[in-house]
């Protein structure tokens, strides 16, 4: 390992290339080829729903609690891991043990079956928790790393690189979708050489994320080290949540940002989550051919307009201020919900997903470098950025249950996006209290 002075080129880098390795996971996985494998058998199934401890659910319910379901455990071990972290002076341990729980659970989906939907949703499950968990971890070097003055740009170069490297990865997997006879790929035992083609799909993502996470690996510090007692170091984390609380008393900016911020991303992430299960059961595509050619089209105009998106939303935020700009990209967070409850085709679905990618990129990076920059001056970034990784799993906890309950009791997806745009407007009202400057 090599020690990097805080700011130096080499280091940043290798800060913002594990975006490049772990972003794979949150487009072939999250976003795109997983939720239209998902859905295929289902059809391949000739069911809609599926018993889960008892219960009877329909295919977008059961994801989407299943999803909840990590987010909470993920809330609950983040702390626990800033904790021990905080205490051991050793985060990149941390993050490397989520980052190949996440991977080897990636490939793990390539056994992902209706009959097996214990272990499969396990699997699903675990990918989750490595990829949000590590992130976490990640996001807590940005102040360690970088100077206030560098923490916009090098926050939305991460973005960038992670839309670049999942894009290539999800072109060799589009291919091997609907070319799987180029790769060798063979009819299954179901007769669909494309499902097998999205199973390998996602052992190259495990593959992916863990091999080029060791750039990142290489040049990382292990982290602040407290000088206090070692004990009860297990509890710790969620004592220093409690004093960050506290703190926020005394930084008005910083509580009512993370107030804003709660809500809006909230939508934000439920949004991001459950985009291709929508499309895969809203739009009239045609057929299954189609379909999948055209939820994997969509995805990656999000990616492409998203790399563009990252970085405008960076430089307006230099010119007009971070909450202004914010402002302005949860407005038209707010029209796309309002506009997906209208779509129908295709084509509708395509200029959705162009608009998505416009405002994806720049409210995540934004947000993030936002957050950092409201800090105080600390060595004890691992537990504000816990606060934060905590607040933002909550708001997806909230997020995911109410549209898998909105779209269970109604019976549509569609009522559950249009329920997502009332926290796009809290979201903005209460921006509008955050202090302007940055």
């Amino acid at each position: 390992m090599i020690q990097l002075e805080k700011g130096s080129q080499k280091l940043l880098n290798a800060w913002a290339f594990y975006d490049w390795a772990n972003s794979v996971y949150s487009l072939v996985i999250a976003s795109a080829i997983f939720p239209i494998f998902y859905g295929a058998l289902f059809r391949m199934a000739e069911v809609e729903k599926v018993t889960v401890f008892g219960v009877e659910l329909a295919r977008a319910p059961l994801i989407s609690y299943t999803t909840s379901l990590a987010f909470v455990f993920i809330a609950v071990i983040t702390p626990l891991i800033s904790g021990v972290a905080d205490y051991l002076g050793n985060k990149r341990v941390f993050m490397k043990f989520f980052c190949y729980l996440g991977g080897l659970s990636c490939i793990g989906l390539y056994w992902f079956s209706l009959e097996h939907i214990y272990f499969s949703l396990l699997c699903y499950f675990f990918g989750l928790v490595g990829f949000w968990v590590s992130f976490a971890i990640n996001n807590s070097y940005l102040p360690d790393i970088a100077f206030p003055e560098q923490q916009d740009r090098i926050s939305a170069k991460g973005f960038s690189l992670g839309y670049v490297g999942s894009v290539i990865l999800l072109l060799l997997n589009l291919a091997m979708v609907m070319k799987p006879d180029i790769f060798g790929i063979t009819n299954d035992e179901a007769g669909k050489a494309e499902i097998k083609a999205m199973k390998y799909s996602f052992v190259s993502v495990g593959v992916w994320w863990i091999l080029f996470s060791q750039y990142t690996f290489y040049f990382l510090p292990k982290g602040n080290k407290k000088e206090s007692p070692k004990k009860n170091i297990i509890l710790n984390g969620f004592k220093e949540l409690r004093l960050v609380w506290n703190q926020l008393s005394d930084n008005q900016k910083l509580k009512r940002y993370l107030g804003a911020f709660f809500v809006y991303s909230m939508a934000v992430q439920t949004v991001m989550l459950i985009a291709t299960y929508f499309g895969e059961e809203e739009i009239a595509w045609g057929s299954d051919s189609e379909r999948t050619m055209g939820l994997i089209v969509s995805i990656l105009v999000i990616q492409v307009v998203a790399i563009a998106g990252a970085l405008l939303t960076a430089r307006l935020a230099k010119t007009f201020g971070n909450i202004k700009t914010l402002i302005v990209v949860n407005v038209l967070w707010a029209l796309i919900c309002v506009y997906a409850y209208y779509l129908i085709t295709p084509m509708d679905f395509y200029i959705a997903a162009g608009l998505v990618g416009v405002v994806m990129g720049g409210i995540q990076a934004l947000s993030r470098s936002t957050y950092s920059k409201f800090l105080p001056e600390t060595t004890d970034t691992a537990s504000f950025f816990s606060f934060y990784d905590v607040a933002e799993k909550i708001g997806i906890i909230i997020g995911t249950f109410l549209y898998g309950f909105v779209a269970q009791i109604t019976g549509s997806m569609r009522n559950a996006v249009l329920f997502l745009f009332l926290f796009f407007l809290m979201g903005i009202v209460l921006l509008f209290r955050v202090p302007n400057k940055t």
